[in-house]
């Protein structure tokens, strides 16, 4: 059973851009966005990120960190970063075990486009899988996600 919201949020330590590693537990006491997406360069990945880069903000300003996780490497991640000018940190789940432990893995182990928000005790306060993964959640949403967390 995957885990979802009111659950523990896996721990995880992974290599990510900056040239250096991020775990979920160096963050507790603020929340998190894991955003969970396919693949560097791809469409609707592009818009997703670049969308979240364009008003993050509205994370910043509630004391909030993104960590957005796929399946390529942090050379892959790096120039991804690069060209489109991301300011929150991409990281490498090269063997795809964050994503098994968060159960965003389709039927055939590719990624699929999910987002979590989890609380500063570490604990999921929600959580979306997509099922196409053709759209992504809004920032707005992700916003009340962590308005509603902190109020919890």
């Amino acid at each position: 059973m995957p885990v979802g919201v009111g659950d523990q949020a896996p721990d995880f330590s992974l290599d990510g851009t900056g040239g250096r590693s991020y775990s979920l537990s160096e963050f507790r006491g603020h929340p998190v966005v894991l955003v969970f997406y396919p693949g560097d360069d791809t469409p609707v990945c592009t818009k997703q990120l670049n969308s979240y880069n364009h008003d993050l903000s509205e994370f910043v300003g509630l004391e909030a960190t993104l960590l957005a996780i796929s399946p390529q490497d942090v050379a892959s991640h790096e120039r991804f970063r690069t060209k489109h000018g991301f300011e929150f940190p991409l990281l490498a789940d090269v063997d795809k075990s964050v994503g098994s432990a968060y159960g965003t893995l389709g039927p055939i182990g590719f990624y699929r486009r999910s987002v979590f928000v989890v609380d500063g005790s570490g604990v999921i306060r929600y959580a979306h899988r997509a099922i196409a993964g053709l759209t992504y959640r809004p920032v707005s949403e992700l916003v009340d996600a962590i308005r509603s967390a902190r109020s919890a």
